[in-house]
């Protein structure tokens, strides 16, 4: 009589989900239990949780010489995940359940000591992979939603263990996962209650047309902040793919995601005195940072240059490359950030520098010291540097009904969105590499002579001259121009108030 059985899970490797083999021997000897297999103490601890959750079922747990190996033994295992592939691998081995069901269907989730199911993190992934590999997936009834987001797979909830020994012995069946709540548009406040302001709008709707990433710069109380709020309800909604990468990231960060935000580009605004760490991730189990959460979306830093220097210079890699990878001596881990850099700062540290009302107070070492803070290397990685002038007192007594709305806003910039996705090969102009650049942008030879001249005469570095051609392609495809023209060139340069000698 066989002492063996096998039963599917996964781990979690960064935003991957690889394919561990929970292998369970039953052998004579002394009765004890034992898992090998590059165990975190919460695997460890899974023993006692099982044997509990097995006993408490009126279940056997076998009175006999247990072992259990996760396999691949160098995979890193972690988190009560591994509870209920471990509980149905004793039951298995000892004949308790079936194993007709086992070589086609994964499972994942901690059991309590009652044998009740737990929800775990990081479901997501293993619902995509699971779908891949043409197993079904049975997951705690907590994580059903998330599962059932992937619609080419088949998942199967569970409230605790017998249920699943039920459906494993065909005694029963399993519910199939469903999303709970409709998927609908959250409230995101309208871009009609910013009064004023046209150049900042329109520099708002170029950034989300094109992807493109913008500071603006001006006093207290312009409105800075007001508008950068206002971004993530003129984006274009996410496509499917898009949603599913931003989902898995949530889903395995442990902040779980809403339902009703699934199309909706995530909107991250970390405080100024978060660390290195908490932007781009880290720890000894490496987890996703604020980078990484706004992937497909913004990731919003208020007051720029209040943010550690330090922690501003681990922002260039990834805006470039579009990914972090997070080292350390026992493991790697990468995880993607493509995400849109949307940033608000003062002139200086009083804020007045400039202002027509109020003057400045700060000295000019001062200044230099206050703007110093942001390097400028980092500078030219964002393409545009828009001033937030202070607005008339008339204009706030403007009807809220004279604005445009988010929605007019937003349907101009999907509409453009879509024409670079069809005309790029599915990317958005801020994306381009200098090849297809060449190949997509369709500018007359004299406007690239007038640009090159005046970069020479400002100094400007390749990555600006690349960064102002690629917002003068965007601005034509919000007017639905096949060619950029003078005009188009001319208002991208003047988003680029911030430009110096670097």
């Amino acid at each position: 009589m066989s002492k063996l059985a096998i039963v599917y899970s996964r781990a979690q490797d960064g935003i991957d989900a690889p394919l561990v083999r929970v292998e369970v021997h039953l052998s004579r000897g002394l009765p004890g239990l034992s898992i090998v297999g590059l165990l975190e103490t919460t695997v460890k601890e899974s023993k006692d949780r099982v044997r509990a959750a097995i006993i408490n079922c009126n279940l056997e747990f076998p009175k006999q010489r247990i072992t259990i190996n996760l396999s691949p033994a160098d995979l890193p295992k972690e988190g009560g995940r591994f509870d209920l592939p471990i509980a149905i691998g004793i039951l298995a081995a000892s004949k308790q359940v079936s194993h007709d069901r086992l070589t086609e269907t994964e499972f994942i989730g901690e059991l309590s000591l009652g044998g009740d199911l737990r929800s775990v993190k990081g479901v997501l992934p293993v619902a995509i992979k699971s779908a891949e590999s043409n197993r079904a997936l049975v997951v705690p009834h907590d994580n059903g939603t998330e599962a059932a987001l992937i619609s080419s797979g088949i998942s199967k909830t569970a409230n605790n263990l017998l249920q699943v020994c039920a459906w494993l012995n065909q005694m029963d069946s399993l519910p199939d996962a469903e999303t709970t709540g409709e998927i609908q548009m959250p409230h995101i406040s309208d871009l009609s209650e910013v009064k004023g302001q046209l150049q900042a709008k329109r520099a708002l709707e170029i950034a989300a047309a094109g992807s493109h990433n913008l500071l603006f710069i001006g006093p207290p109380g312009t409105g800075k902040t007001m508008l950068a709020s206002r971004m993530q309800g003129i984006m274009p909604p996410l496509t499917e793919q898009q949603a599913l990468e931003s989902a898995a990231i949530s889903s395995i960060s442990g902040k779980g995601f809403n339902i009703k935000d699934w199309f909706i580009p995530p909107f991250r605004s970390p405080h100024h005195t978060a660390s290195a760490v908490a932007l781009v991730g880290g720890g000894s189990n490496p987890k996703p940072g604020e980078i990484s959460l706004s992937h497909q979306g913004i990731l919003f830093l208020d007051e720029l240059p209040e943010f550690s220097r330090h922690v501003l210079e681990v922002l260039r890699e990834p805006i470039e490359s579009g990914k972090i990878t997070i080292s350390r001596a026992a493991r790697q881990a990468e995880f993607p950030a493509k995400f849109q850099l949307l940033a608000a700062m003062n002139p200086c540290p009083c804020g007045f520098l400039g202002d027509k009302e109020r003057s400045c107070t700060c000295a000019l070492s001062l200044i230099e010291r206050y703007r110093a803070k942001v390097s400028g290397p980092l500078l030219d990685r964002i393409d545009m540097h828009v001033e937030v002038a202070r607005i008339p007192y008339k204009e706030l007594r403007s009807n809220y009904a004279t604005n445009e709305s988010s929605m007019d806003v937003k349907r101009r910039v999907t509409e453009t969105r879509n024409i670079q996705m069809t005309r790029n090969n599915g990317k958005p102009n801020a994306q381009l590499s200098n090849k297809e650049m060449d190949q997509f942008l369709n500018i007359p030879e004299v406007h690239l002579i007038m640009l090159e001249n005046i970069v020479e005469k400002l100094k400007l570095s390749a990555r600006a001259y690349h960064r102002i051609l690629k917002i003068s392609r965007t601005i034509a495809d919000l007017e639905k121009s096949h060619q950029i023209e003078k005009k188009h060139l001319l208002e991208a340069i003047s988003y680029r108030c911030l430009d110096r000698v670097i």
